[in-house]
């Protein structure tokens, strides 16, 4: 059963040609242009990869800090003890759980932070609460830069305010990563993405084979998705 669409998806859908690969700059342009929602959409990158998901040498896990940001606040929690603690709230984080209490909290749902981050040897407490922070996609992980000795926290935390974001293949091939909003300008969105595609092109994993990138989709929240160039994602570079 075919989803209904209203009449401005419509419209907005009527401005994409289907069949066309778009340039980059085309296609953030065209994404802001086709942005249906009356809130500030986010622009999602979808990328279909040529990857076989069930390989341990096809995997992608990297993160990339975006050169204008998400377009939102991002709450950092910092799991750590003792010099660790102190140092995380100097350096700005929104919550450290650094004792029982708080640890309990976040067990029970408390969950009002968008990023954590853990000193190594806070691990041993945070391993309890996976199956809270795991589902959410929020617990502290080596790969995704969220386990960090104390020293290198206050880097940690400006990143993970300043836009950093982790990306990774899915279950079915495809990365499926937020690039900003729909209010950005066109150059903020076309840096982003381009910081987005180089990262990416640069986690090419060791075992892929054939066509690493086969499809590259932007779209807004709500809005119709506009290809891109495979082809051209390659030549880009990561600003800053």
């Amino acid at each position: 059963m075919t989803a209904k669409h209203g009449k401005k998806y419509k419209a907005a859908l009527a401005k994409v040609e289907l069949d066309k690969e778009y340039s980059v700059h085309e296609a953030v342009a065209l994404a802001k242009e086709t942005t249906t929602t009356t809130f500030d959409s986010t622009v999602e990158a979808h990328i279909r990869t040529g990857l076989d998901p069930r390989q341990a040498d096809q995997q992608v896990r990297d993160v990339v800090v975006l050169p204008h940001g998400l377009g939102k606040t991002v709450r950092v929690l910092v799991f750590a003890q003792g010099e660790g603690a102190t140092a995380a709230r100097s350096a700005g984080a929104d919550l450290v759980a650094d004792d029982d209490e708080t640890l309990k909290k976040i067990e029970g749902g408390m969950l009002d932070f968008d990023v954590a981050i853990a000193t190594p040897d806070a691990m041993g407490k945070v391993g309890r609460l996976g199956r809270v922070l795991g589902p959410r996609g929020l617990m502290p992980n080596p790969k995704a830069g969220t386990v960090v000795n104390a020293d290198d926290l206050p880097r940690a935390i400006k990143e993970a305010k300043a836009g950093r974001v982790e990306f990774r293949l899915d279950k079915t091939a495809n990365i499926h990563v937020s690039v900003g909003k729909a209010s950005f300008s066109a150059e903020q969105l076309y840096d982003n993405f381009s910081a987005l595609m180089a990262a990416i092109h640069k986690a090419r994993p060791s075992g892929a084979k054939g066509d690493y990138i086969k499809r590259v989709t932007l779209t807004t929240t709500m809005g119709p998705g506009i290809k891109v160039n495979a082809s051209e994602t390659q030549k880009l570079e990561g600003i800053g």
